[in-house]
């Protein structure tokens, strides 16, 4: 018996919960909380309450309240697919109440468009001390990428010298702009600067600044631009013989171009501003007003390229490999109802859950994917409908 609370209800969540309410033997028992109740409810009556038991409404702001729905439904795990504000107060609840902790993005806060993971491994010993895991980062990227270069660690190298992520979205949702997931995360995210790894120290670029034009399996050539990504920092920490890792996305020239008008107008502020009387960011009223991702599943065509090129030595010879997944987002429609880009942090998100309850993972404290044995992980990837596949490359494909 294995119960699981997962506190969110958009389109990761979604994704989530379908795939889970499907493996009966081990989530035994699925509670769903959310602030907008009206979408656990909806959730539970497409899965059905036989597998989500119980939703309930909490504001994830305040550890007291998801404290209260924990003492209710007495979880083994507690998956946060919630907003990444709310990961310090979830975490919190989650000591208070001796329970497991899993997220698939690291903390921010809401009044600074910067994250980082020093605020969650402070956590490190309060966890360790209670014999809790809290599991950070069980997404794609962060997550999946994570677990790639472990395997490839483990498996492919003796030392890893060179990595670079690169996620490329190849699909067509029809919309003038929209984002994939949430935007007041996702806008936040990709006007910050670049910033990566190299030599031992980070450096930072203007954002957007620096371009390469890659080629992705089964996609094509797309341009690709240089941002930071949480998952670098844990990486280069416990993998130390790398000297150089950089993280990679791809945008058409219409989003930019929308993102730069939104920009000059200062539609993605975060800053509060004063309307009738009321402080609003601009920028959480134009997520009011942007398509809902979790709408764009009908209809979207195209596939995902998200994978991770690692240069290193294996038996005092230089290789390079690329490991990668495609994804569908009209076949992840079909099975589930949603994009691909939901559908590949939702997957991730179920089999870092599924690992840890069935107790393949554990270690006590606060962990990243690398630290833990890629093998398994990666064994249901294959299993649950993230495929990988290995690349073994003549040479990097980078040019700088």
């Amino acid at each position: 018996m294995s119960k699981v609370l997962i506190i969110g209800a958009g389109g990761v969540a979604a994704v989530t919960v379908k795939k889970c309410a499907r493996l009966t033997a081990l989530f035994s028992e699925i509670y769903l909380a959310s602030r907008t109740v009206s979408k656990c409810e909806a959730l539970q009556a497409e899965v059905g309450i036989e597998r989500v038991k119980k939703v309930y409404a909490v504001d994830a702001d305040f550890a007291h309240e998801v404290e209260a729905v924990i003492n209710d439904c007495q979880p083994d795990l507690v998956v946060n697919l919630a907003l990444p504000y709310q990961d310090l107060a979830i975490m919190d609840a989650c000591l208070a109440c001796n329970v497991n902790y899993l997220d698939t993005a690291n903390y921010e806060p809401k009044d600074v468009a910067k994250f980082e993971y020093s605020w969650q491994w402070a956590y490190q010993e309060r966890f360790a001390e209670k014999g809790l895991m809290a599991l950070l980062g069980s997404g794609f990227d962060p997550g999946v990428t994570n677990v790639y270069t472990a395997y490839a660690a483990k498996h492919y190298f003796d030392e890893i010298h060179y990595l670079d992520i690169v996620d490329c979205n190849g699909g067509d949702h029809g919309q003038a702009f929209a984002t994939n997931f949430n935007p007041e995360i996702n806008i936040r995210e990709i006007t910050q600067r670049g910033r990566y790894w190299q030599d031992g120290e980070w450096l930072e670029t203007e954002p957007l600044s620096v371009r390469e034009d890659l080629h992705y399996q089964n996609i094509g050539t797309r341009a690709s631009y240089l941002m930071y990504h949480e998952e670098l920092e844990s990486i280069v920490k416990h993998f130390p013989t790398i000297k150089r890792a950089r993280f990679w996305m791809t945008f058409g020239d219409a989003y930019l171009n929308h993102l730069k008008v939104l920009e000059g107008i200062g539609m993605t502020s975060i800053e509060p501003i004063d309307f009738n009387g009321q402080q609003i960011a601009p920028l959480e009223f134009l997520k009011a007003v942007l398509p809902n991702p979790g709408s764009l599943a009908e209809g979207y065509t195209g596939m995902t390229c998200i994978g991770t090129y690692i240069t290193g030595v294996k038996d005092g010879k230089t290789k390079t490999i690329f490991i990668y997944n495609n994804c569908d987002h009209a076949v992840c429609n079909e099975e589930v109802g949603a994009q691909a880009v939901s559908y590949t942090t939702g997957v991730p998100a179920m089999i870092g859950a599924a690992l840890m309850l069935n107790g393949t993972w554990h270690q006590e404290g606060v962990i990243n994917m690398e630290q833990m044995d890629p093998d398994p992980f990666m064994a249901m990837l294959n299993e649950h409908g993230l495929p990988w596949h290995v690349m073994e490359c003549d040479s990097s494909p980078f040019t700088q």
